[in-house]
């Protein structure tokens, strides 16, 4: 994967039509951003979450590794039988707001429709063109994988 800095993350916004936050009269006027790994083999962190924003002049920018994807224990036993989201590449605009994960812990809640595709052939391997899409609200969050510490394996962190 090539690096990730603000500059690449920015031009990639760019180039594919979407909005960014500029506005740098708001602290934390936030553009938080996917980017998922090309790798279509489940269960590991190997993708990265940015966040960055401009404020009085000034742009900030953090990179976490993260997981875009749902771990290998729901592909073969998805909550839906409609088989398990997948978050379509996209942009989502406004549909995250500040709240509690499964009413646990704080996190980034999903609270405005957002276009999975839903991988029905528990097969284990993320298909992100073979499945339907559905748009709506699955309870798609951005949160950590574990309550303490660190995890190496997605398994059953991450349901979609």
């Amino acid at each position: 994967m090539k690096e990730i800095t603000i500059n690449s993350v920015f031009n990639a916004l760019q180039n594919k039509g979407y909005e960014i936050f500029e506005t740098d009269n708001l602290p934390y006027n936030l553009n938080i951003i996917g980017i998922r790994n090309n790798n279509c083999v489940p269960n590991s962190f190997d993708d990265f979450i940015v966040v960055m924003w401009k404020y009085k002049g000034k742009w900030s920018f953090n990179k976490y590794e993260a997981t875009t994807d749902p771990g290998l224990y729901y592909l073969s036993h998805p909550l839906s039988p409609e088989g398990t989201a997948i978050l379509k590449e996209g942009q989502y605009l406004h549909c995250y707001c500040l709240g509690l994960h499964q009413g646990k812990y704080r996190a980034l809640v999903q609270f405005m429709p957002v276009t999975v595709i839903r991988d029905f052939n528990k097969d284990n391997y993320l298909d992100f063109s073979a499945g339907r899409e559905e748009t709506g609200l699955f309870g798609i969050n951005i949160h950590r994988a574990n309550l303490t510490g660190r995890t190496i394996n997605i398994n059953q962190w991450s349901a979609g």
